[in-house]
């Protein structure tokens, strides 16, 4: 990728018009084609005409910064260039909740049509770097998928149940990157009124599990026979007898994530979060009994409704384990020594299901779905594997790589060819489905490990821990420019591994925690070493 062809490296992307906060590399933002007349919600402060704030990347060996900074500034180019775009107020606003300006939203990709108003999409984006690059996109991007109903506000309540709760997690993430009190509050009842909903419609009180299809997985081709049946004509998972009934790794890692986020929501609010506590701690037992695999290390994918285990390896289930808090550390342990990885990483599930192969993969089988493959890499790091991590993270930069920097939605796990894999379609027979390209969510994936996982950026109520995992040979390496709520901040690591030895802020010896009302320019280094 040529430098035209890259956004605003240190500099701001604004609004047109906005006076004193764009610096050098500012790249004007698409102009409201209409009237901003203020609605409930509407923010139309100055500070909501910053959009983003760009860090950059910086390697001192130039071979590392040609594979992993050239492909982060392909990243950047892919969630702010492409998949910044105007929310169309009758198709993104029925909440009348987003701001304008700068009334923007990242959308899912660029092969998409429009209208891309996706629950997981959007939840995913925000989260993984779109509320730290972008507060005010980030902002919009989670509210656009918000209906107002006569009960008060909601995630909207469509077909694909189990991509509701994702948005607590990018919501709650969203608010610890920002401090923002509003959103905080308005989220908080978002969140409630949602996990209501689900847990009175989708919940097995005898496993207690919450039941529907995993995290990733609303095509068929993600799933063994059954529940999958030949003579269906359809790709989507729904069509499927018994699909409702499954109780999935991921999607149940996720809801134990959201009860401790609206717990940590609701302590902030200054209202009693002890149910939310209480009923996580239920799901985390209920999940480790019915789901880990004591003679393997490891967990299974999924219960059919019977209650029988399928113990495919679930790619974003073993992830959400880690990062959502339900694997302790010993299992933890096991798990990492005996996850799969395919020769270009992780992929969606494993081994083939019986009706697929190398030849002809199936699209939520064994393939890498890169922003499946990031969670993954977070994971890893948190988890202290700093050699795993940089094994991760040098997958996801190759594939994008051998791509002139495109991030394309599906790659092949054994060649690394852009490839959308294979599904029954409205045939009834398998189809070959297409890799979309510019793809938001493989994009801000990327940008997740380098904020999550290289450098450890863990935002708590408290302020910004520091926790990098740094793997060996990769240093120095520093972040510059960083923005976080009123202080810029550039991070410099040494050594290898992911113990902090040493932390100095401008200089002075520092605990590698920042108060979240820091204020101005820092300079921050930390010395690595093993756990």
């Amino acid at each position: 990728m040529t430098d035209a062809g890259r956004i605003g490296r240190r500099g701001f992307l604004t609004l047109a018009g906005a006076a004193g906060v764009a610096g050098a590399g500012a790249v004007p933002a698409a102009a409201d084609p209409q009237p901003a007349e203020p609605g409930p919600g509407s923010r139309p402060s100055t500070p909501d005409r910053v959009v983003y704030t760009l860090p950059a990347l910086e390697f001192a060996d130039p071979a590392r910064q040609r594979l992993f900074g050239d492909q982060y500034e392909s990243a950047l180019t892919d969630v702010v260039g492409m998949n910044t775009v105007y929310a169309e107020r009758a198709t993104y606003d029925p909440a009348r909740l987003l701001s304008y300006p700068p009334g923007t939203f990242v959308r899912a990709g660029g092969g998409y049509p429009a209208p891309q108003r996706w629950t997981r999409d959007a939840a995913v984006n925000a989260w993984n770097a779109v509320s730290l690059l972008g507060p005010p996109v980030g902002r919009n991007t989670l509210l656009s998928v918000v209906d107002r109903t006569d009960g008060g506000l909601v995630v909207q309540q469509d077909n694909q149940w189990w991509d509701q709760i994702v948005w607590v997690l990018g919501a709650h993430h969203h608010w610890l990157v920002t401090g923002d009190a509003e959103f905080l509050a308005r989220a908080h009842e978002i969140g409630v009124a949602t996990l209501a909903a689900r847990k009175a419609q989708n919940f097995s009180a005898a496993h207690g599990l919450f039941t529907g299809p995993s995290f990733m997985n609303d095509g068929i081709a993600g799933y063994p026979e059954p529940p999958w049946q030949p003579g269906v004509k359809s790709s989507f998972v729904l069509d499927y007898p018994l699909t409702h009934e499954l109780m999935c790794l991921s999607t149940n890692c996720l809801y134990h994530g959201a009860y401790t986020a609206l717990a940590e929501m609701a302590d902030a609010l200054g209202k009693d979060g002890r149910a939310h506590l209480a009923d996580a701690a239920r799901l985390r037992t209920a999940i480790n009994r019915s789901l880990w695999r004591p003679d393997a290390g490891t967990y299974g994918y999924f219960l059919h409704g019977d209650g029988s285990l399928d113990v495919s390896q679930e790619g974003a289930g073993l992830a959400f384990a880690i990062l959502s808090g339900v694997a302790g550390p010993a299992q933890i342990t096991r798990l990492l020594s005996t996850v799969h990885w395919e020769p270009h990483g992780i992929v969606n599930s494993w081994p083939h299901f019986a009706r697929f192969d190398d030849a002809k993969p199936g699209r939520h089988n064994v393939v890498v779905w890169p922003m499946v493959h990031s969670f993954f890499g977070e994971a890893l790091a948190r988890a202290g594997r700093a050699e795993l991590f940089g094994r991760a993270l040098t997958n996801l930069a190759e594939l994008v790589a051998a791509t002139d920097g495109g991030f394309y939605e599906i790659y092949d796990s054994k060649t690394g060819a852009v490839q959308g894999g294979w599904q029954t379609g409205g045939s009834g027979e398998p189809e070959q489905f297409t890799s979309q390209p510019d793809q938001a969510w493989s994009a801000s994936g990327y940008l997740r490990m380098v904020f999550a996982g290289l450098f450890g950026l863990t935002f708590t109520a408290d302020g910004l821990r520091l926790a990098p995992c740094l793997p060996p040979g990769w240093g120095p390496v520093t972040l510059r420019g960083l923005r976080y709520r009123a202080a810029t901040l550039d991070i410099t690591l040494r050594g290898s591994g992911s113990r902090v030895v040493s932390c100095t802020v401008d200089g002075l010896p520092a605990a590698a925690t920042l108060h979240p009302n820091l204020t101005g320019s820092h300079e921050i280094r930390l010395t690595l070493a093993a756990p």
